[in-house]
């Protein structure tokens, strides 16, 4: 018994010297995007500094616009990074490279995940997430046809309605064909999606302008790839607010996102697995003119080597 409790205790004191030696990135744009990636740090989860003293560690070279707006950073089941970003306000591909260390990228490609749609206006904010269970990557990001769904066609900003789409990869070289990842009959944007257990939380933007919504909500399904239903009320406030990203620990849920028409950065917390949520957005401190992007955890050495 006493040998027992010696592995139980021998394998808390690695999970907690783990969690000690984990340094969380988020990566995010500045601007239009025009400059590429830049990164951030955090220890905490809650006072973040800019990396390379605000250097850019990538320029965008993918698309005809050469942006690189709304950078998804994860690290994948084969040890690399994968990111992908929007490079245009109105195009129909995606970027994307991948990186050992965040420091040397691949070449970067544009994926054209709508050029089979001749109406497509757009593919934004796009993000991956892994499926374990079946060995590939779901990229999934948000695209206007107009008229091709009625509901909400009057309801959000100028000629955008948009629904979510994804392609499914195992060694982002093939794609199956694009289809309808999330349809619940309003406009909708800027979704990211994580595991839990043995479910998928999809955390949303409700794009609807009139009447104003513009907020996150979640939804959620035990399918990665279909099966989100309704969405459930806002989890954010009475502001505008966009590009969702989670930091995931234990019960413990962060839920940064860009409070755009403010000019500043806010964040919700749950310690109950999402089902309740609170403001947290006075304790942040991020860096000055940070937009959209993602967090993801690298090990201390992986910091050591990308600050220096």
């Amino acid at each position: 018994m006493k040998k027992i409790w010696m592995v139980i205790l021998l394998i808390g004191m690695v999970k907690v010297a783990a969690a000690q030696d984990s340094i969380y990135i988020f990566s995010y744009f500045k601007d239009n995007g025009q400059d590429g990636l830049h990164l951030a740090y955090s220890e905490d989860g809650y006072t973040w500094k800019e990396l390379g003293n605000g250097r850019s560690y990538l320029q965008p070279t993918a698309g005809k616009d050469k942006l690189m707006r709304d950078p998804c950073v994860i690290r994948g089941a084969d040890g690399l990074f994968h990111m992908v970003w929007t490079v245009s306000w109105n195009e129909k591909g995606i970027g994307y490279a991948s990186s050992p260390d965040l420091l040397h990228w691949s070449a970067q490609q544009d994926i054209p995940v709508m050029e089979h749609e001749p109406g497509a206006l757009n593919c934004w904010a796009p993000e991956i997430t892994y499926d374990a269970r079946n060995k590939t990557y779901m990229i999934y990001w948000a695209t206007t046809i107009p008229g091709r769904f009625p509901a909400g066609d009057t309801s959000g900003d100028d000629k955008y309605n948009h629904r979510l789409y994804y392609v499914t990869t195992k060694n982002f070289k093939t794609f199956t064909p694009a289809q309808v990842l999330y349809d619940q009959g309003f406009n909708v944007i800027d979704a990211t999606i994580i595991p839990d257990n043995n479910r998928y939380v999809m955390f949303l933007k409700d794009e609807t302008r009139k009447p104003p919504q513009k907020n996150i909500r979640v939804a959620v399904s035990n399918k990665l790839t279909r099966g989100y239903g309704k969405p459930s009320a806002p989890i954010t406030g009475q502001y505008w607010a966009e590009g969702p990203t989670v930091l995931k620990r234990g019960k413990e849920w962060i839920v940064y996102f860009d409070k755009y028409t403010q000019g500043s950065y806010g964040a919700v917390r749950s310690e109950d697995n999402g089902k309740t949520w609170t403001d947290i957005s006075d304790k942040l401190t991020m860096p000055k003119g940070l937009r959209h992007g993602t967090v993801v955890a690298i090990t201390r050495e992986e910091f050591n080597k990308l600050k220096d």
